[in-house]
């Protein structure tokens, strides 16, 4: 008895020897991805592709693995995961009004202070709230200034990146600011009515002025998808003003988002006109400065948990909300050798990763978003962190944060009427030159894969066809018997 007990231990701890034995590296394109590449003249030596079994039998798909290339988005799951394991699930920002004088019969008599604390999801609804709370505390009106605390983070000193070189104040290009209000989008709504055309911003900041020359056109059986309706802003020391021009037709509505005003001017504005419609007044101007360390806090706002942070950015791939996580990190972990928060954050992530024996010598975060061109990584790096992510105590979160394969986010309108429909959590990268993959994917027989394509290439026109043919071999694994 003693005897099988001991040979049965034995086997049990040669059988992962074994399996590795007879599992083999692919370390050639599958026949369809090379067709696919061909087809639409790309080079085979433009794609890195790593592809690693997770929980049952399956041959590793390796080439150009160790060759560093732009991730695009895909970086977005170095910063997502990593804030997961060192800042915790639960981890929330917070924002914070203080006064320096004595608050009397809805009266301050001083100045009001708001902290940012570098929430990623500060929206006009959150500060809304937050401003109802200050209005339920007693206060009505404020005799003094209107103050902004943006010390929270260290500001990197980062190149600009627009990638097509057209228009800058498109949202997805917004920097990270301690004190980041609704992203610092603007909501420009032009609607047809009554033979004329009327221009709304929302929120309805003061120092933004409409020029509408919008024309009208006579009433249509369907309304355009892409209205004919042009913003032209410009900024003068008096506030910006904005050209709308175009036309629409009667009955019609188009509706835009731009980003035209600094970090302050924004926030300020914003507090104000909802301060406005609270029947609240603030005499005094608007400046920056630190919270007196005398201040007396009036009401204070918490942000969602980090896991309702992370799913906004890897499934709508925002590029702000990633850049304001890596520089948390950095704020978090702050050392005085630093110099700012993005050193900071690359340092603390570099050596997480080497306490996973994650050796990265490809890897380079610049903003931790993606959205760079110098920011760097090697598919085998990031399939191992995905397999480390696979094993983590958290790895459920992770993986719910990214889009579901035909269903939802950046992946929801890819694949369908495949197999693959809600089989695969798959996070996209897309640069001019950059089109990648990167998550998680079941094959045919229910097990699951750690999967990372990136395809650096000139021209990369085609590319979605030639990665989702990845994920569709990756499906097609032999049946098991």
């Amino acid at each position: 008895m003693f005897k099988t007990l001991r040979q049965l231990a034995v086997a049990s701890l040669l059988l992962p020897y074994a399996l590795s034995l007879h599992a083999e590296v692919i370390n050639s394109l599958p026949s369809k991805v090379q067709h696919a590449l061909k087809a639409n003249k790309i080079s085979t030596q433009s794609l890195s592709l790593v592809a690693l079994p997770l929980n049952g039998p399956g041959n590793s798909m390796v080439f150009n693995a160790d060759v560093s290339v732009n991730p695009a988005s895909t970086m977005k799951l170095v910063t997502t995961y990593a804030a997961l394991e060192l800042l915790g699930p639960t981890h929330q920002w917070k924002t914070e009004f203080y006064a320096d004088g004595p608050l009397k019969d809805g009266i301050l008599h001083g100045n009001l202070y708001l902290k940012g604390g570098g929430d990623p999801k500060l929206n006009m609804e959150k500060l809304w709230l937050l401003l109802r709370d200050l209005r339920a505390n007693g206060v009505r009106q404020v005799t003094g200034d209107l103050v902004l605390d943006r010390s929270h983070f260290v500001q990197p000193t980062l190149p600009s990146f627009n990638d097509d070189g057209g228009d800058s104040n498109k949202p997805f290009l917004v920097a990270p600011d301690a004190l980041l209000v609704n992203l610092k989008a603007l909501r420009f709504i032009a609607r047809a009515e009554g033979g004329q055309v009327r221009v709304a911003i929302e929120p309805p900041i003061a120092n933004i002025r409409i020029d509408n020359r919008v024309k009208v056109l006579p009433a249509v059986s369907k309304c355009p998808g892409w209205p004919d309706v042009r913003y032209n802003p410009t900024t003068t020391v008096d506030g910006t003003n904005v050209i709308v021009s175009g036309s629409l037709a009667e009955g019609c509505s188009s509706q835009t988002y731009l980003s035209l005003l600094d970090h302050p001017s924004y926030a300020a504005g914003a507090i104000r006109a909802i301060w406005q419609e609270l029947d609240g007044s603030i005499q005094g101007t608007d400046r920056l400065a630190e919270v007196p360390k005398d201040a007396r806090l009036l009401v204070r706002a918490f942000s969602p948990d980090l896991v309702e942070i992370i799913r906004d950015i890897n499934k709508y791939s925002n590029n702000t909300m990633a850049r304001q996580l890596f520089l948390s990190l950095g704020a978090q972990f702050r050392d005085e050798v630093d110099g700012d928060d993005a050193k900071a954050a690359q340092r603390v992530i570099r050596a997480w990763l080497a306490r996973k024996n994650i050796l990265a010598p490809h890897l380079v975060m610049e903003n931790g978003s993606g959205l760079s061109r110098a920011e760097r990584v090697s598919a085998n790096e990031l399939a191992k962190m995905l397999q480390a992510a696979w094993k983590s105590p958290y790895a459920a979160e992770f993986m719910s944060s990214l889009p579901l394969v035909a269903m939802d986010g950046t992946m929801r309108k890819r694949l369908h009427r495949t197999p693959l429909v809600g089989e695969a959590r798959i996070k996209t990268g897309t640069l001019n030159n950059v089109r990648a993959i990167a998550g998680y994917s079941r094959d045919s027989n229910g097990n699951s894969w750690a999967v990372v394509a990136i395809l650096n290439d000139p021209r990369p026109w085609g590319a979605s066809a030639i990665l989702d043919q990845v994920l569709i071999d990756l499906y097609r694994q032999p049946k098991l018997k």
